[in-house]
């Protein structure tokens, strides 16, 4: 443990690795602090929407309620699956993608994930926005502004900044929590609104699936976060940490959302900061809640923007070879990412929940069968034995592009159309299934069983253990001492 916290007393401020391997001497950090990072970014205004979308759209508070503690399991065991990579592989999750789509195939899934980043980045931008806006007494765009330049600054400053105000958001987080659910109890008949039990399979699935998406989402950058912890960090114990922190945190969350928008009567949707903030009261109390609304969406967007960073970064690197990202290029790339996001933020805060289910819900189908690829050839195929300095090589043992994955990543979409439910595109199927988009499950379910058995007979060759850079320059190192010393003795 002392050694833990002198590597990290000694690491500065300013992150300068990107996309690259973390030594083991670069290595620290605690579990603790992936529980406090993921409750801190699950505990904020967007998950206290995504909940209330559950009511909004039809459902009751308890079968809403069940539904959404159903997909919180279920969603974050995949996005904890993808955690526990962080510390074996020190790298950030999508350059792992190379394995499943060689090293220039990866760029398909990882341009549509920077997609994501932007959306989720746009959509929390405009509740900040509105927050800073009662805060300040100044317009919604004026603080969407506002709320992108400190965004900038902590996605530039990097990992150790980000993990520090993670657990002061979760600290934040969990005070005004505590106040808004004591006030909404003061204020609401809770037992009331739990008697209200009409089941409908729709409203059912639909929560299951709103919770279900929201930490599955977490999954192409969760290791991204995990990657500084010592290589000999429990699996099983840094699975528990991250996913424990983003399912409490994002329950507990959703629970308010629901009942907030149960005794709503129809004044959530549209004005929703306004009205989580009202639930606490006016002056000093309802300023404070402006701040730790704002505050909490800090984590989850710098963690949004941190993760479009290293996706550019890898696709680069992938078709131009080895990259070293200085401090200036980062800052441009964040600038970049943070501006565009920026844009849309601005350009539909008006028509914000509708736009916002329907885009969570459609984004599935794009990077779950990335999901379930990678996690069905991490520990199952490959079984952890990557060659991660191959993972630089087009022409190494990963190739440029890997038809396989490739193959079963497009199948994977594809099979899910006639499924999907939303404004941009609903299938042939969802009708017959009572308006329910069930399109995530198909995603994860069939591509994982599908690459299974293909790689079980068409897999490229695997290493017989982990291949880490450190130990190529140890065994390199070892093979040049043990020349010079023949030599010598010669």
């Amino acid at each position: 443990m002392a050694v833990n916290n002198e590597r990290a007393g000694s690491t500065p401020l300013i992150e300068r690795r990107s996309i690259d391997y973390i030594p083991e001497a670069e290595r620290h950090g605690r579990l603790f602090s992936q529980f406090t990072l993921w409750m801190g970014a699950n505990l904020q205004i967007t998950a206290i929407v995504t909940g209330a979308l559950a009511v909004v759209l039809g459902g009751d508070v308890f079968w809403s309620l069940i539904g959404l503690l159903i997909g919180q399991l279920l969603g974050g065991g995949v996005m904890a699956l993808h955690a526990a990579q962080g510390p074996k592989l020190g790298l950030p999750q999508m350059i792992s993608s190379r394995v499943q789509f060689g090293v220039y195939g990866a760029a398909i899934p990882i341009v549509l994930v920077c997609l994501m980043y932007l959306g989720f980045t746009a959509t929390g931008t405009v509740l900040s926005g509105q927050a800073l806006g009662q805060l300040f007494g100044v317009s919604d765009s004026v603080g969407i502004l506002i709320f992108a330049s400190v965004i900038v600054l902590v996605t530039v400053l990097g990992y150790r900044v980000i993990h520090w105000i993670g657990r002061v958001a979760s600290v934040i987080g969990v005070i005004a929590f505590v106040f808004l659910f004591w006030r909404l109890m003061s204020q609401t008949d809770v037992g009331a609104l739990l008697q209200i039990r009409h089941f409908s399979w729709s409203s059912f699935l639909l929560a299951v699936s709103l919770a279900a998406s929201w930490q599955i989402a977490f999954g192409p950058y969760v290791a991204d976060y995990s990657r500084y912890l010592p290589s000999a960090t429990s699996s099983v114990k840094t699975f528990f940490a991250a996913g424990a922190g983003s399912v409490i945190g994002a329950q507990v969350a959703m629970i308010l959302g629901v009942f907030a928008a149960a005794s709503a009567n129809g004044q959530f949707a549209g004005h929703e900061v306004a009205y989580i903030v009202g639930l606490g009261g006016t002056g000093a109390t309802a300023a404070l809640l402006y701040f730790s609304i704002a505050f909490g969406k800090v984590t989850i967007s710098t963690l949004n923007s941190y993760g479009s960073f290293m996706c550019i970064a890898t696709i680069i690197s992938g078709f131009k070879g080895h990259l070293t990202v200085t401090r200036m290029q980062r800052l441009v790339f964040v600038l970049f990412i943070v501006g565009a996001a920026t844009l849309i933020a601005l350009l539909g805060q008006h028509s914000f929940l509708g736009a916002f289910k329907s885009f969570i819900l459609f984004l599935l189908a794009f990077f779950t069968p990335w999901s379930a690829i990678n996690l069905v050839d991490y520990y199952c195929i490959t079984r952890e034995r990557y060659d991660v300095p191959a993972l630089a090589d087009p022409n190494g043992r990963y190739g440029r592009w890997n038809l396989l994955g490739i193959s079963v990543y497009v199948f994977g979409v594809l099979v899910q159309l006639p499924f999907i439910s939303t404004k941009f595109y609903t299938g042939p199927l969802v009708a017959a299934l009572g308006d329910v988009d069930i399109s995530w499950i198909i995603g994860l379910v069939l591509p994982a069983a599908v690459y299974y058995f293909c790689a079980k007979k068409w897999h490229s060759t695997v290493p017989d253990r982990l291949i880490l850079p450190v130990e190529q320059n140890s065994t390199q190192q070892a093979k040049t001492s043990g020349a010079g010393r023949a030599a010598a003795q010669a």
